[in-house]
């Protein structure tokens, strides 16, 4: 990340956050069905009701939006995921992304980006690879035991390929059957 966008960056978190949380929330949204290319910033802007030129006072490229929309779906996802260590942990990486296949109908963000990872700016490639670190550890540490991380690798990797194949073929009930055998398989 250039110092640049660091200091946009923290310049724009100290302004009243509604707005860049608007364009932030509408860009998931079509990124989230679109993937990086699925979404212009005129998109964005309209449907945040604002101009074009607002969109870029706060992310001045799409490598800037698309890396802060992959930071903060990081952050929410593993936030949302709470302790490994509490009961429970599993389940609740399962329903993380069950959630966003049944309540979303979409794609898990840093899955779909990870897809296109050779299309992507470098910015984004690293934000996304940062998700699925992040994500792996905390599964690593959510299963604990012999053989920690290749069984976090095979929870993780089935999750999205589930995810990925349930809204594909539109059978949210497949996820849940791919989803109930890997969890035996890893526990």
């Amino acid at each position: 990340m250039s110092a640049a966008h660091a200091n946009g960056t923290a310049e724009n978190r100290r302004r009243p956050p509604d707005r860049r949380d608007r364009i932030l929330d509408a860009a998931e949204r079509m990124a989230r069905r679109g993937g990086y290319h699925g979404f212009s910033f005129r998109e964005v802007a309209a449907a945040v009701g604002v101009k074009s030129a607002s969109v870029h006072h706060h992310f001045p490229t799409k490598e800037d939006l698309a890396t802060e929309l992959a930071a903060r779906y990081t952050e929410r996802f593993i936030a949302g995921l709470g302790a490994p260590d509490a009961p429970g942990a599993v389940d609740r990486l399962v329903a993380a992304y069950r959630a966003a296949l049944r309540q979303d109908d979409q794609m898990c963000l840093c899955g779909l980006f990870g897809a296109e990872i050779d299309a992507l700016p470098i910015g984004v490639g690293d934000a996304v690879r940062g998700f699925f670190r992040a994500t792996l550890d905390w599964a690593a540490r959510a299963l604990g035991g012999t053989g920690t991380q290749a069984r976090a690798e095979t929870l993780v990797a089935g999750l999205e390929g589930a995810l990925l194949t349930a809204r594909s073929l539109r059978d949210a009930d497949l996820y849940d059957r791919v989803a109930e055998r890997l969890v035996r398989a890893v526990e």
